[in-house]
C-alpha cells in the first residue's frame, strides 16, 4: 500500500493560500477541496483547519492574496490619475490571469479583496479632490466597472482558449452586431481588450473632473458688498 509522505515542516496560513490559488489555476473552483488541498500540501484535515474554516474562507483569502499583490506592485505614490489607471489595469490582467477571481469577488461586497480595491482606489480619488458623498458615488461607479468589465473579459477569454479562437469569436461577434451597431462591429473586427478597458478607465477620470471642487474656493460665498 502507497502511503502519502507527509510534511515535516510548519504549514502556514500564507502557503496554504498559494495552495489555494495555484489549485484554483490549475483546475478551477470546482476542484478546490479540503482532500485536493491536503494532498497538494502534503499535510492532514487539521493542519489546514486550523488556518481556515471553510471553502468560502479559502476562496476569500486566495482572491486577497492575488488582489493584495496587485495593489502592493502598482503603489500609489505618483500622480493619482495614472495610479488609477495602473491600479485598474493591474487588477484587470489578474483577472485575467485567475478567471475564478471574477465570480469569487462578486459574492460578497465586504470581502477583504473587494475592500482593498475600494480602499485603494478611494485614496486616489480623494488626491484628485475628489470628497465627502462624491467620492463615494464615484468610488461605487469605477469599482464596479473595474470589476464588471474584467470578469467579463476573463469569461470571453475562456471561451476562446487561443489567440485564433479568440479573433474567430470575435469576427462571430462583429456580424451579430453590424446590423445593430456598425460602429461597434467594426471596433469587434480589431479588438483590444485592454485598450477598450483603458478607453473606459480614462472616460471615467474625465468625468471626476467634473466633482473636482476648484482649489481656494469657498463652498459658500459671501454677498457682493458683505464685509
Amino acid at each position: 500500500m502507497a502511503f502519502m509522505t507527509r510534511r515535516t515542516d510548519a504549514l502556514s496560513r500564507a502557503r496554504i493560500v498559494e495552495a489555494t490559488i495555484e489549485l484554483l489555476d490549475t483546475a478551477g473552483e470546482s476542484a478546490l477541496t479540503v482532500r485536493a488541498l491536503t494532498a497538494h500540501l502534503a499535510t492532514g484535515r487539521g493542519a489546514i483547519y486550523h488556518h481556515v474554516a471553510t471553502k468560502d474562507d479559502l476562496l476569500a483569502a486566495a482572491a486577497d492574496g492575488v488582489i493584495g499583490r496587485v495593489l502592493a506592485e502598482v503603489g500609489g505614490d505618483g500622480d493619482p490619475a495614472p495610479a488609477i489607471r495602473a491600479l485598474a489595469l493591474g487588477i484587470f490582467t489578474a483577472m485575467d490571469a485567475h478567471p475564478w477571481i471574477g465570480s469569487q469577488l462578486s459574492r460578497d461586497p465586504g470581502q477583504p479583496a473587494v475592500r482593498q480595491i475600494w480602499t485603494s482606489l478611494g485614496s486616489q480619488l480623494a488626491r484628485l479632490g475628489v470628497t465627502g458623498p462624491a467620492r463615494v458615488d464615484a468610488g461605487s461607479a469605477l469599482v464596479n466597472y473595474v470589476l464588471g468589465a474584467a470578469a467579463q473579459h476573463a469569461a470571453g477569454a475562456r471561451r476562446a482558449p487561443d489567440a485564433a479562437a479568440r479573433q474567430e469569436y470575435l469576427q462571430a461577434l462583429a456580424a451579430t452586431w453590424a446590423g445593430e451597431d456598425p460602429d461597434a462591429a467594426a471596433l469587434l473586427r480589431d479588438h483590444d481588450d485592454r485598450a477598450q478597458f483603458l478607453a473606459g478607465v480614462d472616460i471615467f477620470l474625465a468625468g471626476v473632473s467634473a466633482l473636482r471642487k476648484p482649489a481656494g474656493v469657498s463652498a459658500l460665498r459671501k454677498p457682493a458688498g458683505s464685509g
